[in-house]
């Protein structure tokens, strides 16, 4: 029996191993397309075509990028994430913590409405978002991208930690209380340090999304001194075409950031949102 379960295991899995095919050519493709343009002159990516390889290996579509405004554009994509991480943080921990600790049914109830986040798309939101924000004199200014991106963030990073922290134990905030602990005592010293996961998750999820905006970008700045990464891109589009190698270069230096992020905090990432359903 034993070596007929030990022949089972080790006969190939064709199937698995042709949907992986396939799926690494459809993953690796325009990978491959991507790199190889963008160290192509725009000649010679009209000449040779996306899947042609390059027959002399230039760097010239990154410098003029750069030179270009990309730099600015990227000081103020990483000016304006770095602040949504931040709000998330100060505000998200503070609020998921009142949730789970407290009794009264006042707290589910707010917890809920502060869930309807979720299903209000920024779409659905973006005209009255402008007169608010005109109104408020925050029109073309950074500050009027960071505040709605942030709290279209909040409910979901909110729905995160509060699992998170749910699946610590009641013992445990019961000793602290007993050692005469106040409640922020026990967020600083207990909660906090045992959320590690759920706090990496919400920090990696907001930053993807203030990174990648583009509607609050689109409708609230105008300016090219407050243009981000995503606006930024389409200066590579003129009524006589689009210069595909330097906007695809523009894409992978766009990419670089938030990828080593993601690859350094993945584990993190997907622990934290393991834990959203809570005990």
């Amino acid at each position: 029996m034993r070596t007929r379960d030990s022949a089972v295991r080790r006969r190939p899995n064709y199937l698995a191993g042709f949907g992986s095919l396939v799926w690494l050519v459809v993953v690796g493709l325009p990978l491959y397309v991507m790199l190889v343009a963008t160290f192509q002159t725009r000649t010679e990516y009209a000449a040779n075509g996306p899947l042609g390889f390059p027959e002399s290996v230039t760097l010239d579509n990154y410098v003029r990028d750069l030179n270009a405004g990309f730099a600015q554009y990227f000081l103020n994509t990483v000016v304006v994430t770095v602040a949504v991480v931040g709000i998330v943080l100060l505000l998200v921990p503070p609020l998921a913590y009142a949730i789970v600790r407290s009794d009264g049914k006042a707290a589910g109830r707010v917890f809920r409405l502060f869930l309807i986040g979720l299903a209000i798309p920024s779409q659905a939101v973006i005209v009255p978002m402008f007169y608010l924000i005109n109104e408020a004199g925050l029109y073309d200014n950074l500050l009027g991208v960071i505040l709605p991106t942030a709290a279209f963030a909040m409910p979901v990073c909110a729905l995160i930690l509060t699992g998170v922290m749910r699946d610590i134990t009641s013992e445990l905030y019961e000793a602290m209380t007993v050692d005469g602990a106040s409640s922020w005592r026990i967020f600083l010293q207990l909660v906090l340090p045992l959320s590690k996961g759920g706090l990496s998750t919400i920090v990696v999820f907001s930053a993807l999304q203030a990174w990648n905006g583009f509607l609050f970008p689109l409708v609230l700045t105008q300016s090219s001194e407050n243009k981000v990464i995503t606006m930024g891109l389409y200066d590579f589009q003129t009524e006589h075409g689009v210069d595909i190698p330097g906007l695809l270069a523009a894409v992978v230096l766009s990419m670089l950031p938030i990828l080593f992020v993601y690859l350094f905090a993945r584990r993190a990432l997907v622990q934290g949102l393991m834990g959203v359903g809570g005990k």
